[in-house]
């Protein structure tokens, strides 16, 4: 009977570990999704030398999921070249991380839409103010007269020497653009002609048939140059030099106290402008390096 029990438990491991296998290598290298596993078979009853198994079965499941969510790499980056800060807060980085490409990015839009509005204001206010400072009639009268006796000297340097001769000419290295109308059209054959033909125009000056072309080279053109220096107010009573330093060589410029106004604001404008340029550099960077 010892023999015969012996013989069975045997073989019972033996079946048990076949049933076991059998069960689990068609498992090897596929995706199935659950296992069942039998175990706790155990002998109970041996009678008249006859043995009766009984198997008992607790009967467990498992479920083994897996994770079927396709990874896009690229997503992130997309995400954050349309909005900065988007990829970080879709990878649940730190908050400060997306913060930050966030706040870099409201604040370079601010930055230009602020910069451009407030240079236009300014823009607009040394446009006017070179209406009310600057007209043709001047620049005549100042380049075929100069300046009145008691400015004719400046600093020691009288306004006729060859250091000045630009502001004594009406043609250049530039030229403003004179509109004609009226029986002006008709004389000279033409409705635009150019500032270096104003000699032969100086009768009609005062007629109301010629006026300027105030395009953005007219602002600056009477900024920038010596040759339309003349056309400011003060012009025959206020004008003075100065030298300017340009690295390889000393430059004289003649400013009058409205002009070097003009100047300033001008330079004003353009400091903020360039300052939205900066800003838009620093939005596109954003996007960039927050990819």
């Amino acid at each position: 009977m010892v023999k015969n029990q012996g013989s069975i438990s045997g073989f019972y491991s033996i079946f048990n570990l076949t049933l076991l296998l059998a069960i689990i290598t068609p498992l090897q290298g596929q995706d199935t999704t659950s296992v069942m596993i039998e175990k706790d078979t155990k002998l109970i009853e041996i009678e008249n030398d006859t043995a009766f198994v009984v198997i008992e079965k607790d009967t467990r499941s498992g479920v083994i999921e897996r994770d079927t969510t396709i990874v896009y790499p690229g997503k992130p980056l997309i995400m954050s070249l349309i909005l900065p800060g988007l990829g970080q807060l879709h990878n649940k980085e730190p908050l400060w991380k997306p913060g930050l490409f966030a706040s870099i990015e409201v604040g370079s839009m601010f930055s230009i839409f602020y910069a451009n509005k407030k240079a236009d204001e300014l823009r607009r206010e040394y446009q006017e103010f070179a209406d009310d400072n600057w007209n043709l009639f001047n620049w005549w009268s100042f380049t075929k007269n100069g300046p009145t006796s008691d400015a004719q000297w400046v600093n020691g340097r009288h306004y006729a020497e060859e250091g000045f001769k630009a502001m004594r000419n009406f043609s250049g290295t530039h030229h403003l653009t004179l509109y004609l109308t009226g029986e002006l059209v008709n004389i000279f054959n033409t409705e635009l002609i150019s500032s270096d033909s104003l000699d032969m125009l100086s009768n009609y000056l005062e007629s109301g048939d010629i006026s300027l072309v105030k395009d953005r080279h007219f602002y600056e053109n009477i900024g920038k140059y010596d040759q339309f220096v003349g056309g400011w107010s003060d012009a025959a009573t206020d004008w003075y030099w100065e030298e300017k330093d340009v690295g390889d060589s000393i430059e004289i410029v003649i400013k009058t106290p409205n002009k070097k106004d003009y100047l300033d604001q001008r330079y004003e404008t353009n400091q903020l402008l360039s300052f939205a340029k900066y800003s838009v550099s620093a939005l596109m960077f954003n996007h960039v390096i927050s990819g």
